[in-house]
């Protein structure tokens, strides 16, 4: 039996994934959250095969939360099911210590084949995001600048793009204010940007918030 979790703010999007893995035999939910920090809590509890999480929830969204879920629970499967096309976090996220990605307006079987793949411990890994990861293998001369961040710069980046500020930012990562004006400007002079606004565009332009 693979005893899964489900990470989203919708409470539909849980109910309709619980209701169709509830017609796999080998499936069981045992464990919901609605954002990341309570995605951290499930995986401290220690009773959970696969994880399958949004990235885009308030407070703590999925890419706050995987590099501590990864921290505490290396060898447990995240499986990323978002809103938002491969091309615009697949690679990024892979790369983070993500299982596999997938975009909520996939076939429901590509998510059955996904859960039962990263469960036997291999990355499931869809056409689309095996060309960008073969393209990633290049020289990286059109790769996009948010790619080029590390995993904290990613997520001051995109949390600074949302207009939360510093102070904020440092309060909800449980970093020095100090800190987080150093990964801001590292983000700025990495994407040769130069205000906050920039960032807010590159983001909406990029698919990258909402």
């Amino acid at each position: 039996m693979i005893r899964i979790a489900i990470v989203d703010d919708h409470a539909m999007v849980r109910a309709g994934l619980r209701q169709f893995f509830a017609d796999q035999e080998d499936f069981c939910v045992v464990a919901e959250a609605t954002n990341g920090r309570e995605a951290l809590d499930i995986v401290r509890q220690g009773e959970v095969d696969v994880m399958l999480m949004d990235i885009s929830m308030p407070d703590h969204s999925g890419v706050d939360a995987l590099a501590a879920i990864k921290a505490r629970a290396p060898d447990l499967p995240v499986l990323i099911l978002s809103g938002f096309a491969e091309v615009h976090y697949a690679t990024t996220l892979l790369r983070q210590g993500a299982s596999g990605y997938l975009n909520k307006d996939c076939d429901p079987e590509d998510i059955v084949k996904a859960i039962r793949t990263v469960h036997r411990g291999r990355k499931f890994i869809t056409p689309g995001v095996a060309e960008l990861l073969a393209e990633g293998l290049g020289d990286g001369g059109d790769k996009p600048l948010h790619e080029q961040l590390s995993e904290r710069e990613l997520q001051v980046f995109l949390r600074l793009a949302r207009g939360e500020t510093v102070g904020h930012i440092a309060t909800s990562m449980s970093l020095s204010v100090k800190t987080v004006s150093t990964y801001r400007t590292r983000v700025m002079e990495k994407m040769k940007l130069e205000s906050n606004s920039d960032l807010t565009y590159y983001g909406l332009k990029n698919g990258l918030i909402q």
